[in-house]
């Protein structure tokens, strides 16, 4: 089996279409946008920073969906009809 040569623009398109990077990116933005609105004046910075990371895997979790439409339509639209 011949071994595929690592370029930039391989790791670009791969990053573009795995549904994990859509997934890391809607759990991050979740997070960003929800735990501001959930603070409490006395939470100390570790308290925060688990608040942060505890959405962003309810984030990831729950992107399934949203990711694997996001990651398809990339496919389409740059590859059209030569989706493997």
């Amino acid at each position: 089996m011949a071994q595929r040569r690592i370029t930039p623009s391989y790791v670009f398109f791969y990053v573009l279409f795995s549904q994990d990077t859509w997934r890391i990116l809607i759990g991050i933005m979740a997070s960003l946008l929800v735990t501001p609105h959930i603070f409490t004046p006395d939470m100390e910075l570790a308290a925060r920073l688990v608040l942060y990371a505890m959405l962003a895997a309810i984030g990831y979790t729950g992107a399934g969906i949203p990711a694997r439409l996001i990651s398809g339509g990339f496919k389409k639209l740059i590859l059209g009809d030569k989706i493997p």
